[in-house]
């Protein structure tokens, strides 16, 4: 019966399809209409280069306010998204699996010849889907790898809001709920902050858009990344102080590195001549950065990403391996992605890296891996 109960849960509704419609419609306008930033994005394989608006704060801003006042005046329950996790997560995953659908079929029909919107289809169909046949798609202006990312984003923190106010109203909200909400939350303002560094990154300049990237942006981050919430939820946990403090300098150390490595290549990329830690950086054969964090392992964001992932499950204490999927997953992800880096790097930068790869021997984690 259980199980039962599980799956009726599950199935999406015409609520969940409204909720999930409803939100993505206000980030689309507010993305477009919302003053920001105008980030220029990498230069691209025909020359050109596209333009970010960066206004994902702004929009958050107004979204929890809008928010805020449905909720006072009785409008919206602050706790609708924890009520209905499993219908919204089924929903979102048949949109996901629709969207790049059309996406596959819209990009195998271009004809266009430029970099963002050209086709990239191989043939096989399984293959196109997942990795995309497009690099930058678009939708009525909306860059559509950048909104996702956006969304994701976004979802997670409200998801993550939504089961606080249920914690609350539970009775069950504790140190362990507070600690790792708090970090969540640090971690998506962070995000948006510095949200132009996204425009910077491999998914962004090098990744075509498929089911592989829109569902990691719409299922796989907001709904994965809050599992620790959700095991909170239904679990006491009571950490001793120095746990608490631990996990504290877990977390900071990890967004240094992490922050710190991305700050850096961002500004190398807009100005390869700007100091690293104070000093001019070490750049070989004029393309890659090995000052700072890149000089000290290949791939040393993802160290402070790992970090960052095991921070969220620490406050859940070690009696279940089920608030550790996201750090252990990530570890995985990353691993095959950093061997997927090299790869690519090696054969992009062919003696350049070779020589970057003596200089910095460290992929991951200086003197272990």
């Amino acid at each position: 019966m259980e199980l039962e109960s599980i799956l009726q849960s599950a199935i999406p509704t015409w609520s969940s399809v409204y909720i999930l419609v409803s939100f993505l419609v206000y980030l689309g306008l507010a993305g477009s209409l919302l003053p920001g930033n105008d980030i220029p994005g990498a230069l691209l394989q025909d020359g050109t280069r596209l333009r970010y608006r960066c206004n994902g704060l702004l929009s958050l801003v107004l979204f929890f306010a809008l928010l805020l006042f449905g909720v006072v005046f009785e409008f919206i329950s602050p706790t609708v998204i924890a009520d209905r996790g499993l219908e919204l997560l089924s929903t979102t995953f048949a949109f996901s699996v629709l969207v790049t659908l059309v996406l596959h079929v819209a990009g195998c029909c271009s004809r266009a010849k430029g970099s963002s919107l050209k086709s990239h289809a191989t043939g096989n169909l399984i293959h196109d889907w997942w990795f995309g046949v497009q690099l930058n798609p678009h939708f009525m202006g909306v860059d559509l790898k950048f909104f996702f990312v956006r969304a994701g984003m976004m979802g997670w923190l409200f998801i993550n809001l939504s089961v606080m106010e249920k914690s609350y109203q539970d009775g069950s909200l504790g140190q362990s709920m507070i600690l790792y909400q708090l970090f969540c939350a640090l971690y998506i303002l962070d995000y948006f902050c510095f949200e132009e560094y996204m425009t910077s990154t491999w998914d962004i300049i090098a990744e075509r858009l498929g089911f592989m990237l829109v569902f990691g942006d719409l299922v796989w981050i907001p709904f994965t990344f809050s599992i620790q919430g959700w095991w909170l939820l239904r679990n006491k946990v009571e950490l001793p102080r120095a746990a608490a403090v631990v996990n504290v300098f877990v977390f900071l150390i990890g967004y240094r590195i992490f922050r710190g490595a991305n700050k850096q290549k961002h500004d190398f990329k807009k100005d390869p001549k700007a100091l690293i830690w104070g000093m001019p950086p070490k750049v070989i054969g004029g393309k890659l950065l090995a000052s700072g964090y890149w000089g000290v392992a290949r791939h040393c964001n993802y160290l402070g990403d790992l970090l960052l992932a095991l921070s969220f499950s620490l406050p859940c204490g070690v009696s279940s391996p089920v608030p550790y999927i996201y750090p252990i997953y990530l570890l995985i992800l990353l691993i095959w992605r950093e061997r997927r880096d090299e790869s690519r790097c090696a054969q992009k930068y062919r003696e350049i890296w070779s020589e970057y790869c003596k200089l910095v021997p460290h992929r991951i984690l200086p003197y272990v891996y």
